[in-house]
């Protein structure tokens, strides 16, 4: 594997992150409830990340401010422009995997 210096390594992660959450914010087709069942993980799961990394650096984040970052508008506004109901077959596969998701 080719070594990468750290601060570099750090750069490529950081533009890999930004990336993911671009592509996040395109597809507002799809929804979190599809991303815990498929990935255990959502946008909210990212935001919540996120305001914990800000945390233990001591940057004072709410998790309003760091939903903002991640969708790109504050959470309730996505919500009620891109948020369906959760169907039930959507529901029983969350509930079937609840226990893993942190």
């Amino acid at each position: 594997m080719t070594e990468i210096p750290s601060t570099k390594q750090i750069e490529l992660e950081a533009a890999a992150f930004r990336r993911l959450v671009s592509h996040l914010r395109a597809r507002t087709d799809v929804q979190n409830i599809d991303l815990m069942n498929l990935a255990g993980f959502c946008r909210n799961c990212l935001s919540n990340w996120y305001k914990d990394a800000a945390d233990a650096e001591g940057i004072d984040l709410t998790k309003d401010e760091a939903r903002e970052i991640i969708y790109g508008m504050p959470y309730s506004e996505w919500r009620e422009k891109y948020q369906t109901e959760a169907t039930e077959a959507q529901k029983q596969q969350f509930e079937q995997s609840a226990p893993d998701h942190h």
